[in-house]
């Protein structure tokens, strides 16, 4: 029989009654180890916290992503205790977990170094042995700054408190304060209680510091306070932490792996771009052997969107600002924006998207119910301002240029034409190389960030849903993750070592339509509305060029290798029977070399592996006499005196049907 004193919890197994002052971990039989926190009522607590009447109680694994989170977090914490326990002198950033790890921010006077690196990663390895434990305490305002007085960063997010969730614009990573009350973190002694480090914090937090299995100190570099150029730079320490040794080893060989394919590594050595300093930070330029695999995937993906009913347009690189107070851009997305040149007494921008100047193609005359669906497409140059911390190589830049559509349609129309659409751009991602995908459906919350009417959202994410789960693809709910406008679909593809990529976007958007008074005349003589669905299959050629560089490795299936064959002579001799075949596959549109170097075979065939060619076409005396060449295959494999016409259809076909090899 239940007391007054007796609180009633729902577990997995059911409804339990359980004495007042239980807490989450003594109701779920907490090892602290396997299960290291709880969610009560849907939020994240610590095992420790007390539970009230009626609470729904459910375990967070440490394997799980939650978990992982919350033990990075934790990692973070140590780390931060050790930095501040070896450097007295630094001040605390912000500590957040990212994917696959976590990180600190730090002022200092100097940039750490490797050996302090491995001094920190010691005295962590120090602190988790002891066994600290994490106990979380309330605080007021006034006790948070009391406490923390000697920390100026912290000091302003107390300040901030109540303004919502405050994030790290670098990288959008959530951080220590939002609307609600604040608390701190206390490390304390196993033996004696004593405190030893203390963080202002949400949580929540592992039992102990002895829980963190498994963790690395990874990098420093400089960040820049709360992701602006107009604050302090501050030395951020990242780190990784994992539930087993096993899994971070696994990781560490996945990011070994990783680094061999770093396109911006294979770009250099391959010639395929680079980034001068002279031009800019996130501002490439592709090469000769870059632009001819650029021409070859926007090539391709011309003829498929031709063939699918597709509008080619173009558009300027700039445009009068007003432009973007019209279509919301100028509002919702300044931040993202290049800054303004002044022209003729207004301003100019330099177009981050070309959705609106697409509206102004379609209200460019009177349109008729029997020319939709219309469906424009243009390759699109577009600028983004991204902060110098996020640039990277090619898959975040400034400037990038978009395989942009946008569709325009009857709501009648709307779903079998996302279905359509779904269906096509899955099959061209295939038809590059990549094969295993997942749908992620962005909706919106809450926030003020979103403009339009609930009827006209709730419409258009049925409507996107219905499509993703036709598709058979797996669906992945992003609750907030809409564009400004309206709910997407991102497709997520994975690459040969199973790292996750977005690339295309489906987007259903009936405000901009409204916004920019788009009009067609109905069957019955009406001025009807259309939905505008945009769409950008790379998503960037830049980018996509980057994720297939690290797919393949480098060695780019034959079609989209800049170089397809060369002819490796054993001798000058054989040189002019090389060029005869070349010209033969030049004729069939294989793009072929002779290499006809001073360099001896052996280093012919060197360079020719390190560039990454398919087909390595060797010549000698026996070669010449039966009119002939031997095959040298990427793989090693090689096939001797075969004779010309079939080395040249096994290349032509193997081009024109996209095998890779």
């Amino acid at each position: 029989m239940s007391t007054v004193s007796d609180l009633r919890v729902t577990l997995e197994g059911g409804e339990r009654v359980v004495p007042a002052g239980t807490t989450a971990g003594e109701a779920l039989e907490a090892d602290g180890r396997s299960v290291v926190a709880a969610r009560v009522n849907g939020e994240l607590r610590d095992l420790a916290g007390e539970l009230r009447d009626g609470d729904v109680v459910a375990p967070v694994e440490i394997g799980s992503p939650d978990g992982r989170a919350i033990m990075r977090h934790s990692a973070a914490h140590v780390m931060a205790q050790a930095v501040q326990e070896l450097f007295p002198e630094a001040r605390l950033g912000i500590g957040p977990p990212v994917e696959n790890g976590f990180y600190y921010d730090f002022d200092v006077a100097e940039p750490f170094t490797p050996d302090d690196l491995k001094r920190i990663e010691k005295r962590m390895r120090e602190i988790v042995k002891q066994g600290q434990r994490f106990s979380r305490r309330p605080v007021s305002d006034e006790e948070a700054r009391a406490e923390l007085a000697a920390e100026p960063y912290k000091l302003e997010l107390i300040g901030l408190k109540g303004s919502g969730p405050v994030q790290d614009a670098a990288d959008g990573a959530d951080v220590e304060v939002g609307a609600g009350e604040l608390t701190i973190y206390d490390n304390l002694d196993a033996k004696t209680g004593d405190l030893r480090w203390k963080d202002l914090c949400r949580g929540p937090h592992l039992p102990t510091t002895r829980v963190i299995p498994a963790f690395k100190l990874m990098r420093t570099g400089g960040a820049y306070w709360r992701g602006s150029e107009k604050n302090p730079q501050l030395q951020r320490i990242y780190g990784t932490a994992w539930e087993s040794r096993e899994k971070q080893d696994e990781y560490l060989k996945l990011l070994e792996e990783a680094e061999k394919r770093d396109h911006r590594r294979l770009g250099a050595e391959l010639d395929l771009f680079s980034f001068p300093s002279e031009i800019g930070s996130g501002l490439p330029i592709f090469h000769p052997k870059g632009g001819v695999v650029r021409r070859v995937m926007e090539d391709y993906s011309r003829r498929r969107h031709e063939a699918a009913g597709y509008e080619f347009v173009n558009t300027p690189h700039i445009t009068k600002g007003d432009l973007f107070e019209v279509s919301g851009h100028l509002g919702w997305y300044k931040d993202d924006i290049f800054p303004p040149m002044e022209v003729d007494g207004g301003d100019y921008y330099l177009k981050p998207m070309n959705c609106p100047m697409h509206n102004l193609v379609f209200r460019a005359r009177g349109r008729s119910y029997r020319e939709l669906p219309l469906r424009l497409f243009e390759f699109g140059s577009v600028y983004r301002f991204e902060k110098s911390g996020v640039v990277h190589g090619l898959t975040r830049v400034r400037g990038m240029t978009q395989d942009d559509a946008h569709i325009y349609c009857t709501k009648e129309q709307m779903g079998g034409e996302l279905k359509d659409l779904l269906t096509f751009v899955l099959d061209l991602l295939r038809d590059y190389g990549l094969s295993e995908f997942y749908l992620e459906l962005s909706t919106r919350d809450d926030s003020p960030k979103f403009i339009g009417e609930d009827a006209d959202w709730e419409e258009a994410t049925e409507a996107l849903r219905q499509a993703a789960e036709e598709s058979g693809l797996d669906l992945v709910a992003d609750p907030g993750g809409a564009a400004f406008y309206g709910p997407k679909i991102s497709v997520q593809a994975k690459d040969a070592i199973g790292r996750t990529w977005q690339l295309s976007t489906i987007q259903v958007d009936f405000n901009q339509p409204k916004r920019f008074g788009l009009e067609y005349q109905a069957a019955d003589g009406t001025r009807q509305q259309p939905v505008m669905i945009h769409r950008a299959l790379f998503g960037s050629i830049e980018r996509f060029f980057g994720v297939l560089l690290e797919h393949y490795a480098g060695a780019m299936p034959p079609w989209l290798s800049p170089v397809q064959a060369v002819g490796i002579p054993i001798g000058d001799t054989h040189v002019p029977h090389l060029e005869r075949v070349a010209e033969r596959l030049r004729e069939r549109g294989v793009r072929v070399e002779v290499d006809a170097s001073s360099d001896r075979m052996q280093k012919k065939i060197r360079n020719a592996q390190k560039q990454k060619i398919p087909y390595m076409l060797l010549a000698g005396d026996d070669d010449v006499a039966k009119d002939a060449v031997s095959f040298r295959y990427r793989d090693g494999e090689q096939r001797n005196a075969v004779p010309i016409d079939e080395a040249v259809e096994e290349i032509v076909k193997a081009v024109e049907a996209r095998v890779q090899i």
